[in-house]
């Protein structure tokens, strides 16, 4: 059977992170709360590493730069599209 895709909050997530750092089992909080095992280790990883749980605040320095450098890269292509068509 196919779960649906569930979305929770900074606090819901918060919860199941302080739950594991004060002692409980990730097996006995996934059981629980009806979560999937990949999702709370994110969540605690992400709360490690940088404190946030929005995916932006996790990229790593190159990612971000990847990001930026597309961004920039589709601008300068709709430019440059815009300038051929007014030749």
């Amino acid at each position: 059977m196919e779960r649906t895709r569930r979305t929770f909050t900074p606090e819901f997530k918060l919860q199941m992170v302080r739950l594991f750092e004060n002692g409980k089992s990730k097996s006995e909080i996934v059981r629980e709360y009806d979560l999937t095992p990949s999702a709370l280790d994110k969540w605690v990883k992400n709360h490690q590493s940088t404190g946030s749980f929005n995916h932006i605040d996790n990229l790593s320095d190159e990612e971000r730069e990847l990001r930026k450098l597309r961004k920039e890269n589709q601008q300068l292509t709709m430019e440059n599209d815009i300038l051929v068509l007014q030749r």
